[in-house]
């Protein structure tokens, strides 16, 4: 699964039971998420403790299912709710890399996500 630049990635607020795997994940995408799993979106989900992170995403032939776990530590800094009772968080494809990395999403900068390309001199 390659992470471009451009992908629509949510983040599951509430931790989810990892025993689930690809079935049971994209099950918790639809009742929980109220998304379609086979969008294309990378869907981010975590444990109870904050020590693992799973993925799923699929690229139209099938789904990826990748995790990381810490060997030390958690991940300390994680999405909040930002509208009511919402029950996932939209990240950009930089704020991913940020918290898979087990920095802060929200302190993650970088370029704009699209730019006008002009034909000649511009």
């Amino acid at each position: 699964m390659i992470l471009e630049s451009l992908a629509r990635v949510k983040v599951a607020l509430a931790p989810v039971d990892f025993r689930r795997g690809i079935d049971g994940l994209a099950a918790l995408c639809r009742s929980v998420l109220k998304e379609d799993p086979f969008s294309g979106t990378v869907f981010v989900f975590r444990n109870r403790a904050g020590t693992s992170l799973k993925l799923l995403c699929y690229d139209g032939q099938g789904f990826w299912l990748c995790q990381k776990r810490l060997s030390t530590g958690r991940f300390q800094h994680w999405p909040g709710a930002t509208a009511g009772d919402a029950a996932a968080a939209s990240l950009l494809a930089h704020e991913l890399h940020v918290l898979l990395r087990g920095g802060d999403p929200r302190k993650a900068s970088g370029g704009p996500i699209w730019r006008e390309v002009r034909q000649g001199n511009s």
